[in-house]
């Protein structure tokens, strides 16, 4: 059995390389994919080994997705904050730094994770009942918090009721994969486009074998504070979870006291890192306390197993997994932002975000559809629209946010 385990976890990882670095290709995808299958294809297959490929996958796409966020600018909606920060970098030929610090802070959260798991399972099972009933008015007050955020407020206001009417739009619609197009079209196609339009020039990217972590702990704390919540909270991404945590951090300084009092754009990106690693780990340990399934992933495991509530052993393979998974997807994060590095000034930049942005649109049309692609496109011109205005593409998750405090309210 163990090396049955040992196999599905690297399959696992592999997988997970593959969804992180190629746009559009989800870990939802994969996971639907293999629950449909586990009834036919993979029948024969104990359960328990899917479990571990999953993990292993979720895992591994948390590390490796930052490299299309940072080097082509095109990110899902866990790493769309990074493309800013990952961007100047990048034109200053730091990108290899850029996604190494985010495969720090991703590591160092797995670490963290591990410390940290039962002593959540006891704080959010005393809290959860009294918290599931304000949802609605949590989401509107961070919404209203990211908006504040803004320098300018009214554009960031118009581009989250934006986002949030196309939300109510999509999500009531009857066609596949509704949030495939709709995410795609705002946080990816739309900056691809602009850098095709802007036609930038990439210098030749330097590879520091040494990287100055000594500022790890106050990104770490931003991400603790914020992460557990966010993962249990419908509508809510780690890019959000790292502007709440982000925040916290500058505004209580006896939080992270005798550190730096600002964050700079490298302890974000370990921020960045960090959160979108502790998110996806805590939607398993929110899957063992409360049954609730806040990731794709966290979907796929309760579809096969259905309550894994009260079941420790499984829990414990699950942070194993976990575990290894992320120390593996870390070196082969650092191996292939070394090869991309080297790659990226070689190659015509335009004509690399053209070549993603028509394997986006394939996607789209396997898998959603002529709808689908209407929604893209309109998605897209929307996810413009807010780049035009210059604020946080974080904004833009009012396609999720106002749909579910809707659906809590009413």
């Amino acid at each position: 059995m163990l090396i049955q385990i040992i196999l599905f976890l690297f399959l696992g990882v592999l997988a997970g390389t593959i969804t992180g670095l190629i746009p559009g290709i989800h870990i939802n995808l994969i996971g639907s994919f293999i629950v449909a299958a586990s009834v036919s294809l993979f029948f024969s297959i104990n359960p328990i080994y899917l479990i571990v490929f999953i993990t292993a996958m979720a895992i591994a796409h948390t590390f490796l997705d930052f490299i299309p966020s940072i080097f082509l600018g095109c990110p899902d909606t866990d790493t769309e904050l990074s493309v800013l920060p990952g961007h100047e970098l990048l034109k200053q030929g730091l990108g290899y730094e850029a996604i190494i610090l985010t495969a720090y802070g991703s590591l160092a959260a797995i670490f963290l994770l591990i410390l940290i798991a039962f002593p959540s399972i006891i704080l959010i099972s005393k809290t959860y009942s009294t918290i599931i009933k304000l949802i609605p008015y949590i989401l509107i007050l961070i919404s209203i918090f990211l908006i504040y955020q803004e320098q300018n407020k009214i554009s960031a206001l118009v581009v989250f009721f934006l986002s949030g009417i196309l939300g109510l739009c999509v999500l009531n619609l009857n066609f596949k994969e509704p949030l495939l197009p709709m995410l795609t079209g705002l946080f990816g196609s739309s900056m691809l486009l602009m850098s095709i339009k802007q036609k930038p020039k990439i210098p030749k990217q330097k590879i520091l074998k040494t990287i100055k972590k000594k500022n790890l702990l106050r990104p770490l704390a931003g991400a603790l504070i914020a992460s557990p919540f966010c993962s249990f909270l419908p509508g809510l991404g780690s890019g959000q979870a790292a502007i709440v945590g982000n925040t916290i951090t500058e505004k209580f300084p006896f939080i992270t006291k005798n550190l730096e009092p600002k964050t700079n754009q490298k302890r974000f990106l370990i921020l960045l890192g960090a959160t979108n690693t502790l998110v996806m780990g805590f939607s398993f340990i929110s899957l063992y306390i409360i049954s609730r399934t806040r990731t794709g992933a966290a979907v796929a495991i309760e579809n096969l197993l259905g309550n894994i509530s009260f079941k420790p052993n499984l829990l414990i393979l699950i942070l194993t997994i976990i575990l290894f998974s992320g120390i593996i997807s870390f070196f082969l994060t650092k191996y292939l932002a070394e090869f991309f590095s080297k790659k990226i000034n070689k190659i015509n930049y335009s004509i690399l975000s053209l070549i993603t942005l028509i394997v986006l649109v394939i996607i789209i049309f396997i898998f959603s559809g002529f709808y689908g692609f209407l929604i893209f496109a309109i998605s897209t011109a929307t996810g413009i629209y807010g780049i035009s205005l210059k604020v946080r593409r974080t904004n833009l998750m009012g396609c999720l946010l106002i749909p579910t405090i809707f659906f809590y309210l009413f």
